[in-house]
Formats: C-alpha cells, sequence, structure tokens
C-alpha cells in the first residue's frame, strides 16, 4: 500500500531557510520603527479563554474563532438538546472553553486589565505572533498568519493617531512599498446611520459597507436591504459612499449631510484636526478620507485606518484605530488606546511580488571556509574562529571533499566569499580570498582577513 504524502491544513504554510530570512527582514525593519518611538516588546498566549475572545469582533468575527476542544471526555457535558440540529453554537462552548487568538488587540486589552497595577500609563507595546482565523483559504488570505501590531492605551490624544500615522509612513518608506492610507471616524459613521434614521443599525451598516471594495456598491445596497435598512435610507447613503475630491472637500460636504448629529460632528472635528497635524508635520504619507471605510470590528470607536499596497493586486496590508472601551468589556474603565496592526504575511507576498527585497537579504553566511583536511583544515579552523570572534557570519565545508562540490555549495548558498587555506598559504600565512560574485580572487594576510571581509 502506498504511503501517503504528508501535508499541512489548508490556509497555512511552511517557511523554509530562504523564505524565513526574508521575513526576518520584514520583522526586524517593523520592530526598528517600533522602537524607534519607544514602543516596548510584549508577547501573550496563543490561546485564550473562550468567554475573553466572544463577542469582541462581531458576529462575523466570533464565527472565525478557531475551538480548541476541552481536555478528556469533552461530551459528558452535553444533552441531547445541545446535540439537537441547530443548537451547534451552544454546544460548542460547552466542549471548548478556549480558543486560538483572532488577533493582537483583544489579548492586549485582557493583559493590560490583569497587569493595570504594574503598567506604567500610557502604556506603549509591540508585539508580533501569529493569529488565527477560520477563513475560507484564498490568495493573500491565511488561516494562520502574523500580525505586527503596536498600540498605546491610556491616553486620549490625537497626538497618538498622528504618530501612528508617522510609523505607517516610516515602515513602508523602509520597506520601500508605495502605498496608500485610507483614513475614516467611527463616529463620522454613527453621524451618517443617525443623518438616515438608523443609529440602531449602525453596526449592521458599517460592516456591509466595508465590504464595498470586495463585493461592489449593488450588493453592499443588497446586504442593507436585507438588514431591514429601507430604500430611501440607502438611497440617501449612496452620494456619501461616492464621494470624491480632497479631503477638505469631502468634511465640508459630509458636515453638511450630518450638521444635526452631535457624535458625527465630534469625528469630522478628530478628523480635521489629525489632518492639521499631518499637514504641519509634512508627513510623506498623507491620509485619504474614505467614507466608505467601516473596519467592521466592533471595538473600533473613533479613528481608523488601512493601507493598501498601490502597485500589487492584494488587500490591505496594515489597519487598526482607536477604541475607547475595549478594556471596560474586562472591567477597567475610562483606559482609551489606539493601534495599527501590519499583516507581515500580506506585506511579504507585495514584496515578493514586486521583488523589493534587498538583494542581500539570502545572505546569512558571508564567507566559507574550503576543507583542504589534514594541517590545512585545522590552520582553517583556527582563522575561522578568529572571523566569527570579529563578528563575521563563517563558516567551514564539514567534509575534505572536491573543492569543485564545496564552491558550488557556496553558490547554492549565495555565500559571497570563499577562502582556500592550502599548504602555500600556510608557508607565506597569506589566504586565498575568492569574491564569488566578482569572480575576483585576492591574496590576503592571515591577521587581516577578518577585517577584509567585514
Amino acid at each position: 500500500m502506498a504511503i501517503q504524502k504528508p501535508s499541512i491544513p489548508k490556509g497555512t504554510r511552511d517557511f523554509g531557510p530562504a523564505e524565513m530570512i526574508k521575513r526576518k527582514y520584514i520583522f526586524n525593519t517593523i520592530k526598528s520603527v517600533f522602537e524607534k518611538y519607544g514602543f516596548l516588546p510584549l508577547e501573550t498566549p496563543s490561546m485564550e479563554n473562550l468567554s475573553t475572545l466572544l463577542g469582541k469582533y462581531g458576529e462575523e468575527g466570533d464565527k472565525l474563532l478557531f475551538k480548541v476542544l476541552n481536555s478528556g471526555d469533552f461530551l459528558k457535558e452535553l444533552s441531547a438538546q445541545d446535540l439537537a440540529e441547530g443548537n451547534s453554537t451552544s454546544a460548542s462552548v460547552k466542549i471548548s472553553e478556549k480558543g486560538l487568538r483572532y488577533d493582537l488587540t483583544v489579548p492586549f486589552a485582557r493583559y493590560v486589565v490583569q497587569h493595570q497595577n504594574e503598567i506604567v500609563f500610557p502604556f506603549k507595546r509591540y508585539q508580533v505572533q501569529p493569529v488565527w482565523r477560520a477563513d475560507r483559504p484564498q490568495k493573500g488570505r491565511y488561516r494562520e498568519f502574523y500580525q505586527c501590531d503596536v498600540d498605546v492605551v491610556g491616553s486620549d490624544s490625537l497626538l497618538n493617531e498622528v504618530e501612528l500615522i508617522q510609523i505607517i509612513s516610516d515602515v513602508f518608506a523602509a520597506l520601500k512599498i508605495s502605498v496608500t492610507l485610507k483614513l475614516n471616524n467611527r463616529k463620522i459613521l454613527y453621524g451618517i446611520s443617525e443623518s438616515i434614521g438608523h443609529a440602531d443599525k449602525m453596526t449592521d451598516i458599517t460592516v456591509a459597507i466595508d465590504k464595498l471594495d470586495k463585493i461592489g456598491l449593488d450588493n453592499v445596497n443588497a446586504e442593507l436591504a436585507a438588514k431591514g435598512i429601507e430604500a430611501d435610507a440607502i438611497t440617501q447613503l449612496q452620494p456619501i459612499l461616492a464621494l470624491q475630491g480632497s479631503n477638505a472637500g469631502k468634511l465640508e460636504r459630509i458636515k453638511a449631510m450630518i450638521a444635526d448629529s452631535a457624535t458625527g460632528m465630534k469625528g469630522i472635528e478628530e478628523v480635521e484636526t489629525i489632518l492639521s497635524f499631518v499637514q504641519a508635520l509634512e508627513i510623506p504619507l498623507q491620509p485619504e478620507l474614505d467614507l466608505s471605510l467601516a473596519r467592521g470590528l466592533n471595538y473600533y470607536t473613533g479613528a481608523i485606518f488601512e493601507v493598501k499596497a498601490n502597485d500589487f493586486p492584494i488587500g490591505s496590508i496594515s489597519g487598526g484605530g482607536r477604541y475607547d472601551d475595549l478594556t471596560g468589556i474586562f472591567g477597567l474603565k475610562g483606559v482609551s488606546g489606539v493601534g495599527v496592526s501590519f499583516g507581515a504575511d500580506r506585506i511579504y507576498d507585495v514584496l515578493t511580488g514586486l521583488n523589493l527585497f534587498p538583494e542581500d537579504t539570502d545572505i546569512t553566511t558571508k564567507v566559507l571556509f574550503v576543507n583542504f583536511g589534514g594541517t590545512e583544515q585545522t590552520a582553517a579552523l583556527k582563522l575561522l574562529s578568529e572571523v566569527r570572534k570579529a563578528g563575521v557570519a563563517a563558516e567551514i565545508y564539514p567534509e575534505p571533499v572536491k573543492m569543485k562540490k564545496q564552491l558550488e555549495y557556496a553558490n547554492k548558498r549565495s555565500i559571497p566569499y570563499v577562502v582556500l587555506i592550502g599548504e602555500n598559504e600556510i608557508v607565506s600565512r597569506m589566504a586565498t580570498v575568492k569574491d564569488m560574485r566578482k569572480g575576483e580572487q585576492h591574496a590576503v594576510p592571515f591577521e587581516k582577513i577578518a577585517q577584509f571581509l567585514d
């Protein structure tokens, strides 16, 4: 019988050394920007209690949670009614007390509440870890993927939003990805919902219009109608969703539409303040006001952000916003927060698709010492140690095989330099250094080889 070839679940991926080196480049680039702005590292468990996760992402988000079965006989708590058709949701809560985290923001809020007496506020943290979503796998959408989050809690200041825009600008400038940053405010969206007579259905409205880019206007309107929004209200939404022009022009027009909504006007004031700082600081990445941007997650309450690559067809590669009461869900009221998440996996796809990784990204070992065996091997090992002490990544081929095979190894590994220590080199104390990229050869004194390779 044929042995079945092993595989991995759909929506997950293996990352070999070449890919991991590139991913490390992404993580290091992003982390360096976070740390430049004074953010501190944090990690939380892969699993959270389901009670922590459920109800924080809206109805659609709850459906995408990966639930972890209880240990032992997980069916013993179920009744015949629980097992009846249509009761899968209530049954799943009884057989699963834990779930894989859906994002990094809710676990962060949980951490803040648990450790509130140890934290110095405002608390600025960054977190780079995987998250899981039981979504349908497709291009650019995975069931397991990494997020690079940066958040600050304990401050209502809009300077935090401005700083996040600076971080977004710096990250994508460092990665050399041309992007568009979309900006909106959930208070404005509430004002829009209020102005069309459906403040009570804001969640339904925002979930629908957040899909505008994905499913188109007609399907958004159909979804709104299915949620009980009457035709007249949907008609009032159309000019708002189609607003074009400058940020200032859009703001003036939306002011007229939601002038009677105090919450909506507060949102406009916040957007104007953020944009004025961005212009005054001459931040290279200027946000574009997009009133169809909704960020469907329920916990956002103020400014919301979304970033898309300009030259590569993929979904958003970064997004986030202000959440005023996320910690309140866990019993800690009055702690506002704002943050942005960078999707490392989609950023990887963009960099790969546009060939934007630096040419030397795949270089981990800088020099390979050829192994001739015997006395030459011992001499090479001594020099190898000196080179490593000087901070140069170096290795020696483990067996004294034909030099052709050793040079092929160096080429396949993209190792730029090869050092040969033979009988003549030992006598003259001059190493032969081959530049594998240029095809050049140099004679370098033993005591200066580390300096040459540095």
